[in-house]
Parts: structure tokens; C-alpha cells; sequence
């Protein structure tokens, strides 16, 4: 009984690979391209349209593809153009907000200016208070000559012209910031 199941096992294990093992030759399997085959049907489709079109039919294809294509080419030209406006506009804001950059960095430099003089009227201002005072006392104690009297008037009309020409430049710079804020 052991042979005959082990026999039985053996042949239809051969049975099954000699099966498997077989190749079909009869069918041959060839690649395909689908787009080719895809241009290939849409040239035979206009080949046999162009030959049972009329001249008359054919005239008003062409004629129709002829006003797409044109169509086409102002819808282009009109898009190149709104590109370029939206370019040129675009280039313009930046310029303008290099200018205003610009107008407020001037401001910030004629305000700092300003500060600036004005802190110096106030120094001169005080040293002026303290060469009239020193001026008084000495007069005052006797101490000093008429010519020491008269250098010192010299310098305090000195600092006069300067306080004044400060007091000047701080006019025209607040004309500045006063033009610039507005």
C-alpha cells in the first residue's frame, strides 16, 4: 500500500510539472505603443474627413481655425500687456515707498538737528549769563581795568553773534522739518 500511494504521489507530481512546463507558442505577444496608436486613429480620422469634406467646408475649417488662432493671440497680447502694467505699477509703489522712506529719514536727521541746535543756544545762552555776571562782579569790586572792560564786552557781543547765528539756523531747519513734515 506504501508503493502505490508513493507511485500515485510521483505521477501526479510529473503530471503537474510537465503542465506547468509547457509554453503556449501559438500566441505571440507583442508591445504596444497606446499614444502611437492613439495618433496613428486621429491621422486616419482627418484624412477621411478632409476627403469627404467639400472645398466649401473645408475653407470654413480653416477659416474658423484661423479666428481661434488670432483669438488667441490677442488674449496673449492682452496678458502680456495687463503684466506689464502690473509690473510697471508694482515697481512704482516700491519706488514710492523708497521715497517716503527716504522723506522720513530726512526728518528724523532734521529733528536731531534741531535738538541738537538747541542745546547749543542753551549752552551758549548760559555761558553768556555767566561772562555778563563775572563781568558785573568785577566791576562791582573795582578790580578791573577799562580796557579788561571792554575785552570782555567784546566777548560777550562774541557770543551775542553766535546765540543769534544758532538762533538762525534753527529757524531755517525748523522751516525744513515743518516742509518735509508736510
Amino acid at each position: 500500500m506504501k508503493t502505490k500511494l508513493t507511485l500515485l504521489s510521483l505521477l501526479t507530481f510529473c503530471c503537474s510539472f510537465s503542465l506547468t512546463a509547457q509554453v503556449a507558442t501559438d500566441s505571440v505577444y507583442r508591445p504596444t505603443d497606446s499614444i502611437a496608436l492613439k495618433q496613428v486613429e486621429l491621422v486616419k480620422a482627418k484624412e477621411q474627413a478632409a476627403a469627404t469634406l467639400s472645398p466649401e467646408q473645408a475653407a470654413a475649417i480653416k477659416k474658423a481655425a484661423l479666428a481661434k488662432e488670432k483669438e488667441a493671440e490677442k488674449m496673449k497680447k492682452a496678458a502680456e500687456k495687463q503684466a506689464k502694467a502690473l509690473d510697471k505699477e508694482q515697481r512704482k509703489l516700491e519706488k514710492e515707498q523708497k521715497q517716503f522712506a527716504k522723506e522720513q529719514k530726512k526728518i528724523a536727521s532734521g529733528e536731531k538737528s534741531l535738538i541738537k541746535t538747541k542745546e547749543k543756544i542753551n549752552k551758549e545762552t548760559k555761558n553768556l549769563e555767566k561772562l555778563k555776571a563775572k563781568l558785573e562782579k568785577s566791576k562791582r569790586k573795582g578790580k578791573i581795568s577799562e580796557i579788561d572792560i571792554e575785552k570782555e564786552n567784546i566777548k560777550i557781543s562774541k557770543k551775542l553773534i553766535k546765540i543769534q547765528e544758532l538762533q538762525d539756523d534753527l529757524d531755517k531747519t525748523e522751516k525744513k522739518v515743518n516742509k518735509l513734515r508736510n
